[in-house]
């Protein structure tokens, strides 16, 4: 077994990545504080052609040098835009016909792997800021919530590995492409 280069991974260049099929995700961050997380979700984001990434409240921006730093670029790739209020942004999804899906421990969550997608219907994945998670408020208005399930003594994941369990768990239900 030998490690493959990186000249042989044959990966998109932006154009091509820009003009690719996405995956029917879209990722809402609301109030992250960490720039190093924002920039890996950028960076899962890239990897899974989710469709685009929308930064709410005190979410940081790119261009960013800290970002950039765990993004390695995907701030070029994947699109972004920026709001200051999550309330109307997932109200704006909702009348968009997007499924809002907070990722959060609330009553009546489903667990992630008992989650069952629709096929052709696109997804908005509600992330919180890293101490208070997603805020009541944005619950409550979220078509559902979705809970990763924890056997340990942790209460919760950090940011980016919540945001790379449920992408990567999504985009295996969607088959988007097919990864066969």
């Amino acid at each position: 077994m030998r490690k493959l280069e990186n000249s042989e991974l044959d990966r998109k260049s932006i154009e091509d990545f820009k003009k690719s099929d996405k995956t029917p995700l879209i990722i809402v961050l609301d109030d992250i504080r960490s720039l190093h997380n924002i920039g890996s979700v950028f960076r899962t984001s890239d990897a899974f052609l989710v469709e685009k990434i929308i930064l709410c409240g005190i979410t940081a921006t790119p261009p960013n040098k800290e970002i950039h730093k765990t993004a390695l670029g995907a701030t070029e790739t994947v699109a972004w835009e920026h709001h200051e209020n999550v309330l109307e942004v997932i109200e704006n999804l909702k009348k968009e016909t997007i499924m809002t899906l907070a990722i959060e421990q609330v009553e009546s969550s489903v667990f992630l792997q008992d989650f069952k997608v629709v096929k052709n219907q696109k997804y908005a994945l509600i992330f919180g800021n890293e101490v208070y998670g997603v805020a009541q408020e944005a619950v409550a208005i979220c078509d559902g919530c979705i809970e990763i399930p924890q056997l340990g003594t942790k209460h919760s994941l950090n940011i980016a590995v919540s945001a790379g369990i449920v992408v990567w768990d999504l985009f295996q239900k969607l088959n988007w492409p097919s990864v066969d």
